[in-house]
C-alpha cells in the first residue's frame, strides 16, 4: 500500500526543518574544525551530523561552566543536565521536543535508527565531570567512550545510510564501528591536551591519571601523544571505508587534529598549560584544499614527536 505523500509545509515536516536549522547554528559558533569539515557533506547528511553535534555541545555547555555562568550552583547545574536527557528520551520515544535541538536531534537518531544505548554513555560521562575531578586509568575509558566515541558511533550510523559505505557484512561494520570510537577517542584526547591549563585551574579536574599539569615534562607529553596519535592511525581504514563524500568530511576532520597534535608537539610541556593551541586559517585552508582535491594520503604519526615537527603545517 502506498503512503501518501506529505507536504514539506506541513506542521511537524516544517517544524522539524526549523529545529534542524536553528541546531545547525551551534556548530558554527563552537568549533572551526568541525564546522569545516561539516561544510563538505551532503546537504542532508550535514544537517543530520550538526543536529548530533548541537545537542552533545548544549550538554557540553550545561557541565562546562556556562551553567554556572548563569549563577547556578552545582545541585540546579546537576538538575539542568538531568532534564536535558529526560527531554532527549522523551524526544527518542515520542519523535517531538519542544527543544528544538533535541526535536532535531531524535529525528536524527529515529531516522537512523540509535537511542539510549549511545545517549545514555554520554550523559553518564556528562554527569562524571560534575562528580569526578581526577580519573584513574578505568574511569577515564569510561569517560572517553560515553564522552567522545559515542558520538563517533552517533555519525557512523549517519554515514553507514550512505550508498557508498562499505558496510555489507558483520566484518565491515565493525571495522567501521571500530575506527569511529578510535577517532572520537583520538579527538577527546587532543581537546584534553589543548584545555589541560583550563580543565584543571577553571574547572578543576585532571583527566590523565597521575597528571599533574603544573609539572607535565617532555617525556609525559610525549607519551600521552604517542598514544593519540595511536588512535588517530587506527582510525584510517574505517575512514577510508566511508562513502566518499562522508570519507572527505572525516579526512579533512583527521587532517586538523592530526595538525593540533603537531602543534602541541612542538610546545614546551611546561608552557602547554598557558595556551590553547590552535590551527591558523592558511594551514586549515591547505588541509582543506588537499583533501577536497581528491587525495587520499592520511597523515601519519611519526617520529617527529616533540623534536619540533608541529611547527609545520600539513601540506
Amino acid at each position: 500500500m502506498t503512503r501518501p505523500e506529505v507536504s514539506s509545509r506541513a506542521p511537524l515536516p516544517l517544524y522539524t526543518r526549523t529545529a534542524a536549522a536553528a541546531a545547525g547554528q551551534v556548530i558554527g559558533r563552537y568549533s572551526t574544525s568541525f564546522s569545516w569539515a561539516c561544510r563538505t557533506l551532503p546537504r542532508e547528511c550535514r544537517r543530520d551530523i550538526s543536529s548530533i553535534y548541537a545537542l552533545v555541545r548544549v550538554a557540553d555547555e550545561v557541565v562546562d561552566g556556562t551553567a554556572s555562568a548563569a549563577g547556578l550552583a552545582t545541585g540546579p547545574v546537576r538538575a539542568a543536565l538531568d532534564e536535558l536527557e529526560t527531554e532527549v528520551e522523551r524526544g527518542l520515544t515520542s519523535g517531538f521536543s519542544t527543544n528544538l535541538v533535541v526535536h532535531a536531534f531524535a529525528d536524527v537518531a529515529r531516522r537512523h535508527e540509535f537511542g539510549r544505548e549511545l545517549t545514555a554513555p554520554f550523559f553518564a560521562s556528562m554527569r562524571a565531570d560534575l562528580d569526578v575531578s581526577e580519573h584513574d586509568p578505568e574511569s577515564l575509558e569510561t569517560y572517553i567512550y560515553g564522552s567522545a566515541e559515542v558520538i563517533g558511533l552517533m555519525c557512523l550510523e549517519v554515514f553507514m545510510d550512505l550508498p557508498g559505505t562499505r558496510a555489507d557484512t558483520p566484518d565491515q561494520r565493525e571495522l567501521l564501528r571500530a575506527s569511529a570510537r578510535r577517532l572520537g577517542a583520538a579527538f577527546q584526547k587532543v581537546n584534553f591536551l589543548r584545555d589541560l591549563g583550563a580543565d584543571h585551574d577553571q574547572l578543576g579536574r585532571t583527566y590523565f591519571p597521575d597528571t599533574d599539569p603544573a609539572e607535565l615534562g617532555e617525556a609525559e607529553k610525549n607519551e600521552l601523544l604517542a598514544d593519540l596519535h595511536a588512535d588517530l592511525d587506527a582510525a584510517v581504514p574505517g575512514i577510508l571505508a566511508l562513502d566518499r563524500r562522508a570519507r572527505r568530511a572525516v579526512l579533512l576532520a583527521h587532517g586538523l587534529f592530526h595538525e593540533l597534535a603537531r602543534r602541541i608537539a612542538a610546545v614546551p610541556a611546561a608552557t602547554l598549560t598557558q595556551q590553547r593551541i590552535s590551527v591558523p586559517t592558511a594551514v586549515k585552508t591547505r588541509i582543506a584544499a588537499r583533501v577536497l582535491a581528491g587525495s587520499r594520503r592520511v597523515p601519519r604519526s611519526d617520529a617527529g614527536i616533540g623534536s619540533g615537527a608541529g611547527s609545520r603545517g600539513v601540506s
